[in-house]
């Protein structure tokens, strides 16, 4: 048992000094492109899928949670709701990079996620428009975002700081929670379990998606990483996880039905594209 702990502890602290520099440079990124994002989605009337989830694919602090407030007063319409949410990774790209997952690699995996978020945008703008319900009320906008999630006001460096400790607490706990699984079970029983599940494994992994916080991706990409899932069942719980944007959306959007709705929605289009995907044999 000491050895699992042991194992646990030093790949851990190794991604470390990776995860810093990750957040660091996203810190900066976001801090220099964060206003040109909000109007650009703003402004991006009927082509909103597709802005939406150009934008989603680039971690930045809180950005399911500005796209969820937009959507609460109407300025964005469901479908580009949905193609950030889809598109949105969370945590997953700062631990590929941390993990020296090849560039390919992770370019594929967003691809995919990319594509879903824009086909299932316009979709349901589509339908939606159809139907006469979709409606854009000017209402006033509150940016939960940066006001109750991101601490940004402390500065790049002790914001970097704060996700780095942060998700190493996460990825540690994670990782020691799975080796003991696989210690016990065996990994060659569990893999195969799993990734000979192709209905059963996109079901489970789009349910940790729906956990409203950055753990859902931290725990779904590590399980990719030690070959418990396989990356089709690795998409369909990303394509579910929005991260806090789920929660907000319950604080932030009136009429509690169609939040239930909406989750739903994510929730079935996450899980049945990740069993696609199982079916037809996606390889990274």
């Amino acid at each position: 048992m000491w050895e699992i702990v042991e194992d646990a502890l030093i790949d851990s602290i190794k991604l470390i000094p990776f995860l810093f520099v990750t957040y660091l440079v996203m810190e900066y990124i976001e801090h220099k492109t964060k206003d040109k994002t909000k109007e650009a989605i703003k402004k991006s009337g009927k082509f909103g899928p597709l802005i939406g989830s150009l934008l989603g694919i680039v971690p930045q602090c809180g950005f399911s949670v500005a796209a969820t407030n937009l959507y609460a007063a109407r300025v964005i319409t469901l479908g580009t709701l949905i193609a950030i949410y889809l598109s949105t990774s969370d945590e997953m790209l700062p631990i590929l990079l941390s993990e020296a997952v090849p560039i390919t690699t992770i370019l594929k995996i967003l691809g995919v996620k990319l594509i879903i978020g824009i086909i299932a945008g316009f979709l349901i703008d589509f339908v939606l428009r159809i139907k006469n319900k979709n409606q854009i009320e000017e209402e006033k906008i509150v940016d939960l975002c940066e006001k109750d999630h991101c601490h940004c006001e402390h500065g790049i460096f002790k914001s970097a700081l704060k996700h780095t400790v942060n998700i190493f607490i996460f990825i540690l706990l994670i990782t020691l929670v799975i080796n003991i699984i696989i210690f016990f079970i065996g990994e060659d029983r569990l893999g195969s379990f799993l990734q000979n599940q192709p209905i059963l494994g996109p079901i489970i992994a789009g349910l940790l998606g729906l956990i409203p916080n950055c753990a859902a991706s931290v725990i779904i990409t590590q399980m990719f990483l030690d070959n418990v899932i396989s990356v089709s069942t690795m998409i369909s719980g990303l394509l579910v996880g929005a991260g806090v944007g789920l929660a907000v959306l319950f604080k932030t959007n009136k009429g509690i039905k169609e939040n239930i709705k909406i989750v739903m929605l994510l929730y079935c289009i996450g899980v049945v594209s990740g069993i696609l995907l199982e079916l037809i044999g996606f390889k990274v």
